[in-house]
């Protein structure tokens, strides 16, 4: 049987079961099956909405970099960004993945003129009177390592916090860290891929 899950994924924790490290993984949260695991992942320093199932199409539609599908992200970043570093990301840009140069797919980004109402970090972000913060909402359709870091970062704003809110149409909405949902297989299909049912992936 096919399960689902959706997760608000807290900061410092590893988007994965086991560890040889001494940190915390999603073992420390959640008691599940073991055939369970998350698809695709977040850094141990990004937050957010993360997938966790047993469904290998599934798996393979979301991982796959042949279908693209939206990623939407809130960024804080450090200082006041600007309309150039906003039109900067939203254009293809050239970035480091792993050694190799790669160009990234054109972006939708825009700047938020109020800080969104999130939660709290643990520990929060270093505050310093002097340099001002800014937040920005960036949708991405491909899933590259440290991707939203490194756009920002050659954006000349480095990212200072990092959440995924939404993967197509399901969205973390009110959830908290930790906090864990299950979802039929009829709703997470029809969120990610629209009228395309399980048997015509």
């Amino acid at each position: 049987m096919y399960r689902y899950f959706i997760i608000y994924k807290p900061y410092l924790v590893l988007s994965q079961f086991t560890t040889s490290l001494q940190k915390k993984t999603l073992a420390d949260l959640y008691e599940l099956p073991k055939n369970i695991y998350p698809v695709g992942r977040l850094d141990e320093d990004s937050e957010g909405l993360l997938i966790l199932t047993n469904d290998p199409k599934l798996n393979h539609r979301l991982l796959d970099p042949l279908f693209e599908h939206e990623r939407e992200y809130l960024v804080q970043v450090d200082d006041v960004i600007t309309n150039k570093a906003i039109d900067a990301l939203q254009k293809s840009m050239e970035i480091n993945i792993d050694g190799n140069m790669h160009i990234t797919k054109p972006a939708r980004a825009s700047i938020l003129n109020e800080e969104p109402k999130v939660p709290d970090r643990y520990p929060p972000i270093r505050f310093r009177k002097d340099k001002p913060t800014s937040w920005i909402s960036l949708t991405l359709t491909e899933g590259k390592n440290r991707q939203v870091r490194k756009m920002t970062a050659k954006a000349g704003f480095p990212t200072l916090r990092l959440i995924r809110t939404r993967i197509e149409k399901i969205e973390i909405g009110n959830m908290r860290p930790g906090h864990i949902r299950e979802l039929s297989a009829n709703s997470i299909y029809s969120k990610l891929f629209g009228n395309e049912s399980r048997n015509n992936i």
